[in-house]
C-alpha cells in the first residue's frame, strides 16, 4: 500500500469509527456496532486489568498469585492498617483523568473496566443476613469517576464483571477464586448476588449513553459436563449452567435498562460457545478473546462463523500480551472484518503495553519473598516499597511506549517508518542501536523472531528476548554496567536495523561502532538511503560479548538533513551498543 493510500485508508477507518460519538446509545443492528445514528462503531480500547482487580503476574507474583492472597501475604508482613492504605493508594493512582485524556489523545476510543465485585458488594458469606445484599459506595464511587472522564473525552465505558461472587472458573487468577468456598456455579447465593449485581448496575447507568455496553461475565471457564478432565470448559458441549445464568443476568437487567447492548462470553476463556444459541435477547454483541496464535482468517473463522449464523455483531473483548508485531497484524485482521477490540493491559509491571510501572529495590524483596521464600522484610520496607509502587502507577511516574501505541494506532494501517527519536547528528553525536525507527518488521528494521504464537504452534517464541525497553522483535537487554543504557543482543543474519537521521552538516564523517563479541566472525554492511557504502566490515573480538569497544568505519559522505541508515548484519553473532558520528 503506498503512503498516500495508507493515509487515505486511515481517514476512512476515522470516520467510520469515531463520527457520531455523541449521537446516543450504542445498539446492536444486525452484524455491526452502530449509534444512534445508525452509523457504524469500532471500538478501539484497553481493559484496565490490575487497577480494581489485580493479577499476579501483572505484579511480578507468580506463586498464590490471587488477589486475595496477595492481600493476606501482605497483611502478615505489614498489618491490615497499612495494607488498606496501600491498596486505597493504588486504587487512587492507577487510574485517573490524565490517563482517559492520554488514551483518547492517543487514538483510543473505549474502556473495557474489568470490575472486581467486592467492591460494589459484600461477599454472599459475609452478609449481616443470609440473601440479603450490601452494597457498598467505593466501586460505583470509582466507576462514576472513569465515566465522568470517558464523558468528557466522548469515549465508551464497557463494564465488565470480572471477578464474580465465587469465581467463574478454574483459571484462578482471573477472577480471584478462593478454592475454599463455593464456586458461582455450585452456590445459588452467589448466583442470586451476580444477577442482583447486574440490577444494581443497570438501575444506575440506564441513562448513560457513554456507558457502551454491559459485558456481563468474564472468561467463563469450568467443565460442567466433565470437571475434572475438562476444568477450563474448552470441550464443554453442553454450558447449560453458563446459558442460564446468563439469560437471568439478562432478564434482570432488561427490568430496568431497556437501553444498553449485553455483552456476552463463551466458556473455555470466552470462546466455546457449544449450547449457548439461540440468542435471547435483540441487543446482543457476542464477545470472544484471542491470546498467542496466528492472526489469519483461520484464527477468527469460528467467530465470523457465528456472528453469520446468529446475525450479530462481535467483539474482541481482550488480546495483547505479546509483540509490537502481533499486535499490528492483528488490529488489521480484525478491522479488515469490522471487528471492534479491546486490548489488555494498559499498564502494568512490563513493557508489552503503553504504560510500564517502574518497581522498587523494596518493593523488588517483597516479590522475592512472596515467590521464593526466606527471610521476611522488615515491615517499614515492605510498606515504603509498597507505597512507592502506588505512586508510579501514575501516568507521570511510568515509562510510555509510543512504539506500542505507534503498533496498534499507526502501523497496522501504514507502511511508513518514523524516527524513535530525534537524531539529529552533529560531531560526536550519539546514536543508540535501540533506538531505531518506529515502523512494522521488515520496513524499519527486521528480525528473524517477532512474536509469541505458542497456541498456534506449540511452542514460545518471545520476540524481544530481553522483554525491556521496546516490544518488537529486536533483542534488547540492559547495560549492567551503565544506568539507563541498553543494548541489541542475539543478533542473526540478515536482520537489520534502520535509523532516520537528521545531519545538520554536511561532510566526511567516522561512524564509530559500539559492539561486543567473543569472536571475530561477524560481519556488518552499512546501506544510506538503499546505497550500500560499506560492505562486509568485521566485527573485532572483544573477548566477551558483554565487553564493548568501538571500531571505525571511515569516510562516509553524509548529506544534511535527513536520511536512512540501515546496519545490515551479513554474520551475527555480536552484540552492538551505538554509533558514534565524528565529523
Amino acid at each position: 500500500m503506498s503512503f498516500t493510500k495508507s493515509i487515505l485508508y486511515i481517514f476512512l477507518l476515522s470516520i467510520v469509527s469515531f463520527t457520531g460519538f455523541s449521537q446516543g446509545f450504542l445498539k446492536a443492528e444486525g452484524k455491526k456496532i452502530v449509534n444512534a445514528k445508525g452509523e457504524n462503531v469500532l471500538l478501539r480500547g484497553f481493559g484496565l486489568g490490575g487497577w480494581m482487580l489485580q493479577e499476579g503476574y501483572m505484579l511480578k507474583i507468580n506463586k498464590e498469585a490471587q488477589q486475595y492472597r496477595i492481600r493476606e501475604r501482605i497483611e502478615e508482613l505489614m498489618g491490615p492498617k497499612q495494607t488498606q492504605e496501600f491498596y486505597d493508594a493504588w486504587l487512587a493512582n492507577h487510574m485517573r483523568k490524565i490517563d482517559v485524556d492520554s488514551m483518547k489523545r492517543w487514538g483510543f476510543n473505549s474502556i473495557r473496566l474489568p470490575m472486581h465485585y467486592n467492591l460494589y458488594t459484600l461477599p454472599a458469606d459475609k452478609e449481616p443476613v443470609a440473601g440479603k445484599n450490601t452494597w457498598l459506595e467505593k466501586g460505583f464511587a470509582l466507576t462514576d469517576s472513569l465515566l465522568a472522564w470517558c464523558k468528557a473525552n466522548k469515549m465508551y465505558l464497557i463494564l465488565d464483571l470480572h471477578a464474580a461472587p465465587g469465581g467463574q472458573g478454574n483459571d484462578l487468577n482471573i477472577a480471584d477464586r478462593d478454592p475454599s468456598k463455593p464456586y458461582l456455579w455450585d452456590s445459588e447465593a452467589n448466583q442470586e448476588k451476580t444477577i442482583a449485581l447486574w440490577k444494581k448496575l443497570a438501575e444506575r447507568y440506564k441513562d448513560e449513553p457513554y456507558i457502551g455496553a454491559y459485558d456481563i461475565l468474564n472468561e467463563p471457564n469450568y467443565g460442567f459436563s466433565n470437571p475434572d478432565e475438562d476444568k477450563n470448559g474448552t470441550k464443554e458441549k453442553v454450558n447449560a449452567p453458563l446459558r442460564k445464568l446468563m439469560v437471568e443476568i439478562t432478564k434482570a437487567i432488561r427490568e430496568v435498562d431497556q437501553k444498553h447492548i449485553i455483552i456476552i462470553e463463551g466458556n473455555g476463556w470466552g470462546n466455546n460457545y457449544n449450547g449457548i444459541f439461540p440468542l435471547w435477547d435483540k441487543n446482543m454483541v457476542l464477545s470472544y478473546h484471542k491470546y498467542w496464535n496466528y492472526n489469519d482468517q483461520a484464527s477468527i473463522a469460528h467467530i465470523i462463523k457465528a456472528r453469520d449464523e446468529q446475525h450479530v455483531p462481535v467483539w474482541l473483548g481482550e488480546t495483547g500480551e505479546n509483540s509490537n508485531v502481533w499486535f499490528t497484524d492483528a488490529i488489521h485482521l480484525l478491522e479488515k472484518n469490522n471487528i471492534g477490540w479491546a486490548w489488555w493491559p494498559l499498564k502494568k509491571i512490563g513493557a508489552n503495553n503503553p504504560m510500564e510501572i517502574k518497581s522498587n529495590p523494596n518493593y523488588d524483596e517483597v516479590v522475592k519473598y512472596f515467590n521464593n521464600g526466606g527471610d521476611k522484610p522488615k515491615d517499614s520496607n515492605v510498606y515504603s516499597g509498597l507505597m512507592e509502587l502506588a505512586i508510579y502507577s501514575r501516568l507521570e511516574n511510568t515509562i510510555i511506549h509510543s512504539d506500542v501505541i505507534d503498533a496498534m494506532i499507526r502501523q497496522p494501517f501504514s507502511n511508513e517508518t518514523k524516527p524513535f527519536k530525534p537524531n539529529l547528528i552533529k560531531d560526536k553525536s550519539i546514536l543508540y542501536a535501540v533506538d531505531y525507527d518506529l515502523g512494522k518488521n521488515g520496513r524499519a528494521y527486521f528480525d528473524t523472531d517477532t512474536a509469541d504464537y505458542h497456541t498456534s504452534t506449540g511452542k514460545r517464541s518471545p520476540g524481544n528476548r530481553g522483554r525491556i525497553y521496546r516490544n518488537d522483535g529486536v533483542d534488547i537487554v540492559k547495560d549492567s554496567t551503565q544506568y539507563e543504557k541498553y543494548y541489541v543482543n542475539h543478533i542473526e543474519k540478515g536482520e537489520w536495523l534502520q535509523y532516520t537521521v537528521n545531519v545538520s552538516q554536511k561532510g566526511t564523517y567516522t561512524l564509530k561502532m559500539n559492539t561486543g563479541a567473543d569472536n571475530a566472525g561477524g560481519r556488518i554492511t552499512i546501506i544510506i538511503d538503499g546505497k550500500v557504502v560499506a560492505k562486509d566490515i568485521v566485527v573485532p573480538n572483544t573477548g566477551d560479548n558483554k565487553k564493548f569497544a568501538t571500531f571505525e568505519v571511515k569516510k562516509l559522505a553524509l548529506k544534511a538533513g535527513k536520511q536512512k541508515i540501515k546496519i545490515l548484519t551479513a554474520v551475527g553473532g555480536y552484540n552492538f551498543g551505538y554509533i558514534q558520528f565524528v565529523k
